[in-house]
């Protein structure tokens, strides 16, 4: 144990002094705290949870899977033998996670489509132990929304808080439901804004905070000291499994956003602008020869897009879209991601030295779609895509016939086939070019965060 020393070149008298400028430091301190809150002697956040806490609920999920009853009778050969039908049992997953009801008279509630995925059933628990079967309102797995709907009375919304005005260092709280223990409140502070690339979701904008959020808290709420809703907790930051401090929620703005579109329409009509960019790196600042480093450069403008008949080229510098400055090129792509085709977007850019400003409209997305069996037999029974995003491209499986080889096999509609046989395939020639040739497909699918292989043959 390592013990405090005093200097014995300035004795007791130096000790009087350190103990004395303590004690003056504890009492300023104790000076700067509130003496009472609604009539308690010590500070305390609980009449700012009193009225926050009824308005986050439970959420509890079940997913009914069929499986079959024998493993022999998957083979055709046996069950024709055995002149036997496939017989089937059911089998139930549950999950767990939490919502925010931020419409009590409509009984809306925001929470993680994560959170309810793939459910047959959603099942939500208020804070007064009320149980209702939720109906699900439109969900958004690029940025990890969706809205349920509960037919009760009597809710407790959120107030929404503008997000935008949220700054480093500002004091929050998250309420949620981690590990099925019931309602639990965390508290910490902002410790960044604006957090992208994390490859948690297709659209990221993250507060981080430091308030413990752990399984179960997914689509809990993150309010600040006034009671109102900031965020929508959704993810953590655990390398050995553990809560260690860094946890990640969707902004009030975008989630509202998002979720205006789910309750008009069921889901999120995206558009295209038609380019894509990328980060300005020291290289690229001395290349154009910029006096400040901020914004992202266009590496290609689509032929044909919104961008290229606005006047959009490569090589221009976009300094700001909707008059915020960018900051980098994630950005770009979130602030499209949440206008709806139709939308006008206004975008300053550096060209040649000079700023110019440029209308341009959100365009629909362009898709070509292809029957995979003019492609490979194994893929019979399956629709082919390309969806034209500002993502990283893949080959999109549209439909799959589930009486197919490629279902039994394991391939899914919104599957992501990333390559084919170790061939990365960004383009539907890509894929027909390696598949023409081969036996046997070797897929690698990613289907929401899991990525995995498919073999057909």
């Amino acid at each position: 144990m390592r013990r405090a020393v005093v200097n014995k070149k300035y004795g007791v008298s130096a000790l009087f002094w350190v103990l004395l400028l303590g004690l003056g430091f504890i009492q300023t301190v104790a000076a700067t705290l509130p003496l009472t809150v609604s009539g308690e002697s010590i500070p305390s956040l609980a009449p700012i949870l009193d009225k926050s806490m009824p308005a986050v609920v439970n959420i509890s999920t079940l997913q009914n899977i069929r499986v079959n009853d024998n493993p022999l009778m998957q083979d055709p050969f046996f069950r024709r033998f055995f002149q036997a039908p496939r017989q089937r049992q059911r089998q139930q997953n549950s999950s767990l996670g939490s919502g925010v009801i931020i419409d009590s008279r409509l009984g809306l509630i925001l929470t993680n489509n994560h959170v309810i995925d793939k459910a047959d059933e959603i099942l939500v628990t208020l804070s007064d132990k009320r149980q209702f079967k939720a109906k699900l309102i439109g969900k958004d797995p690029e940025a990890d929304v969706a809205v349920i709907q509960i037919p009760a009375d009597n809710l407790v919304e959120l107030p929404v808080a503008d997000s935008s005005r949220l700054r480093v260092g500002d004091f929050v709280i998250a309420i949620g439901n981690p590990f099925g223990l019931g309602q639990t409140v965390t508290s910490g502070i902002v410790s960044a804004l604006g957090r992208t690339g994390l490859g948690i979701e297709g659209y990221e904008d993250f507060i981080q905070t430091d308030a413990s959020i752990n399984p179960g808290n997914s689509g809990g709420a993150l309010i600040n000291l006034k009671g109102e809703l900031i965020g929508i907790n959704t993810a953590i930051l655990a390398p050995n499994g553990g809560n260690v401090g860094i946890g990640f929620a969707i902004p009030s703005n975008m989630a509202m956003t998002l979720k205006n579109s789910l309750v008009q329409y069921g889901e999120v009509r995206r558009g295209l602008l038609g380019i894509s960019t990328q980060d300005l790196t020291p290289d690229l600042v001395k290349a154009f020869e910029l006096a400040e480093n901020y914004g992202a450069v266009i590496s290609r403008v689509q032929a044909g897009s919104s961008a290229e008949r606005a006047g959009l080229e490569a090589g221009d510098i976009i300094r700001s879209v909707n008059n915020l400055k960018i900051k980098n090129s994630p950005q770009i792509r979130n602030i499209i991601g949440l206008l709806q085709i139709g939308d006008q977007v206004d975008i300053t850019i550096l060209r040649n030295g000079r700023l110019q400003n440029i209308k341009a409209i959100v365009g629909k997305p362009v898709s070509l779609a292809i029957k995979g069996q003019s492609i490979h037999k194994t893929l019979t029974g399956v629709v082919l895509s390309v969806v034209q995003k500002d993502r990283v491209p893949g080959i999109l499986v549209n439909q799959v016939d589930s009486g197919s080889y490629a279902w039994n096999a394991g391939l899914r509609p919104g599957d992501i086939i990333l390559s084919v046989n170790r061939y990365r395939v960004q383009t539907l020639p890509d894929l027909k070019k390696v598949a023409v040739s081969s036996n046997r497909l070797l897929l690698n699918i990613q289907r929401g965060r899991d990525a995995f292989f498919i073999v057909l043959h």
